[in-house]
């Protein structure tokens, strides 16, 4: 994979730039418009056949800053505050990832109106862009998380296009693609397989959920060997239907003692707690919908969720905000005009950045990346 450098040393995409760019983009004769897929199974897809994908006019910002959440949980809503850089076009936003220098890496999917086909947008830690890679992700970039294996930090893709789990380094070398494991017995051709996201254990074990394929979660190696089975497909206890996301979580309380396997169970609308073995823990089904995965701070966690809101739990699992709440949302084909500020669409992906703010990204054919700023 070719990393570009783009030199944006003195410019920071502002939101105005952004849809001008844009709409000059859509008036060059771009077509626009993929196949909708239900969010009831795959989300990843696009606006159905007819539905506008022009991203509009940004709702221009309210006369005082937005913000949401109970107090003492307050956040400030800054919409776009990540922009792709001229010549691109979000697709489908999935994946964000901040490394350790706090450059953060964003998985979309491409517009098909974008000319710059790279899928894995790079920006400094505030907000202005520094590169793109991986064009090979394009229409399939999905899952994006990043360890720290002995001292050196990687990134791990999920692409559902190439069905494909991909290491690479940071500037988007790959060190290896790990495909179906057919030698599970779980599947019988190739194409059953879709994998959607990875959590990483304290062995070094990658686990891999098949969230858009037969719904299991597998255990690899950091060098790409596939080495067990961990939870199979169902509704009950210690199985799993479309793990979109996962997490290990190390949180004494809230789920018994040592490091526990946190998925995103969300076809069985819940988070399932597992053993690193895959021995079933516990449930948290209050103030779930559809959760898409979990990021850990401290005693917090932070689950977006697909049905329009992001949601942030406490030590024991309780939620403590439900925050941009926006559902039930019939936004998702929209232009960006119709976008409600402070409502959230179909959060898929979000990360707590090391400032301890909250970056959102989401499903949306037009893509948008949110920051929610913590108020003191």
């Amino acid at each position: 994979m070719n990393d570009t450098a783009r030199s944006t040393s003195d410019h920071r995409f502002d939101r105005r730039g952004f849809i001008s760019r844009s709409l000059a983009l859509a008036a060059g004769g771009v077509a626009s418009g993929l196949a909708a897929r239900s969010i009831a199974g795959q989300d990843g897809g696009s606006a159905s056949p007819g539905a506008s994908t022009s991203l509009g006019a940004v709702p221009p910002a309210p006369a005082t800053p937005l913000e949401v959440g109970p107090s003492g949980c307050r956040w400030r809503v800054e919409h776009d505050w990540l922009t792709p850089p001229p010549g691109c076009l979000f697709g489908d936003t999935h994946g964000v990832a901040q490394d350790a220098a706090g450059n953060i890496y964003v998985a979309h999917t491409v517009h098909p109106g974008s000319t710059l086909r790279d899928a894995v947008l790079v920006y400094r830690p505030d907000g202005t862009f520094l590169r793109s890679f991986g064009a090979d992700f394009a229409g399939g970039a999905h899952g994006l998380d990043l360890a720290r294996e002995d001292g050196k930090e990687f990134l791990y893709h999920c692409d559902t296009r190439r069905r494909l789990v991909v290491k690479t380094a940071l500037d988007g070398t790959v060190v290896w693609e790990a495909g179906c494991p057919m030698q599970s017995g779980a599947y019988e051709s190739a194409d059953q397989w879709c994998p959607t996201n990875v959590a990483f254990g304290p062995d070094g074990t990658v686990f891999v959920g098949d969230g858009y394929g037969r719904s299991f979660i597998h255990a690899f190696g950091t060098d790409g060997a596939w080495k067990r089975i961990v939870a199979k497909p169902g509704s009950g206890k210690g199985e799993v239907s479309c793990p979109h996301g996962m997490t290990v979580d190390p949180r004494p309380g809230a789920h018994g003692t040592g490091p526990a396997l946190c998925v995103a169970d969300r076809g069985n609308r819940r988070i399932q707690y597992l053993s690193l073995d895959g021995a079933h823990l516990g449930f948290v089904t209050e103030s779930m919908r559809m959760p898409c995965d979990m990021k850990v701070r401290g005693d917090r966690m932070l689950v977006p969720d697909l049905e329009s809101v992001v949601t942030i739990l406490d030590g024991g699992n309780r939620a403590i905000a439900q925050l941009g709440d926006g559902h039930p949302s019939a936004l998702r084909g929209e232009p960006r005009e119709r976008f409600i500020p402070g409502k959230f669409i179909h959060p898929h992906d979000a990360i707590w950045l090391s400032n301890g703010d909250i970056l959102v990204a989401e499903w949306v054919p037009i893509g948008r990346i949110t920051r929610l700023r913590a108020v003191t």
